[in-house]
């Protein structure tokens, strides 16, 4: 559902997509995993996976500074899935989006929402609007006032979206999802919601990513991201740290 001022594919809350692979594009390695539903309602399977390393300087700080080295890591990746699924969703770390919930008047028709976005946008995004990809999200009622709406806003600047689309498809794959990666990750909570006592109904869960270099904490409470914060510290260091004791 993303638009780069609604014409480019950012579909991080996109709620019906095609058959398709995960792919995630980290400092140290890209990873691809196909899922499968269980016959149990709800249930996932591992299909097929795949990793491949990349060198220390292809990605940084979320940036890909060797494009080739990352699309033919993918291309490595894929082939050793022996998966014929070609549509993939990516993923942007959350140091190159701005996210911003707004509140806006309730009962805009669809065009007049995008002004409303837009025009709301340029308070909060330090970019001409041109060179960035944009997209948003109503989330519901305002909790405060109930003639109007809380919406998600969600900007990153487009070579961040593009350089990962041209990575892919010169792998010769498709991005049909681009999300932002604390909101995957709220959607893989999701899927595991359930299975915690009360359903974990107003309780502040952490999901917690450990990198090579970096590591993501996602505070959830009833399904929302209250709190997310990246750390420069991962995997890599604390192995360098065991090896010197």
């Amino acid at each position: 559902m993303i638009k780069g001022n609604f014409d480019i594919p950012l579909d991080f809350l996109q709620t019906s997509t095609p058959p398709m692979i995960g792919v995630d594009i980290s400092s140290s390695s890209v990873k691809l995993l196909e899922l499968s539903q269980a016959p149990k309602k709800g249930g996932l399977v591992v299909e097929r996976y795949a990793i491949e390393p990349l060198s220390s300087d292809a990605v940084s700080d979320g940036n890909i500074n060797n494009l080739d080295a990352v699309s033919e890591a993918l291309q490595r990746a894929w082939k050793r899935m022996g998966t014929r699924i070609r549509n993939v969703s990516l993923a942007l770390p959350a140091a190159t989006v701005i996210s911003k919930k707004i509140m806006l008047p309730a009962g805009l028709r669809e065009d007049d929402l995008e002004y409303q976005v837009e025009t709301e946008a340029n308070q909060y995004i330090p970019f001409a609007l041109d060179e960035v990809n944009l997209d948003f999200q109503v989330l519901g009622p305002s909790p405060t006032n109930p003639e109007e709406i809380e919406v998600l806003l969600a900007a990153s600047r487009k070579v961040n979206v593009e350089d990962r689309v041209a990575a892919a498809q010169a792998a010769g794959l498709r991005t049909v999802v681009m999300d932002v990666e604390p909101y995957a990750a709220e959607a893989a909570f999701e899927q595991i919601r359930s299975q915690l006592p009360g359903g974990a109904a107003d309780q502040c869960i952490a999901v917690v990513d450990i990198g090579a270099s970096v590591m993501n904490v996602n505070v959830l409470r009833n399904g929302q991201s209250v709190y997310t914060r990246d750390q420069q510290v991962g995997g890599a260091q604390l192995t360098q740290q065991i090896q010197a004791a």
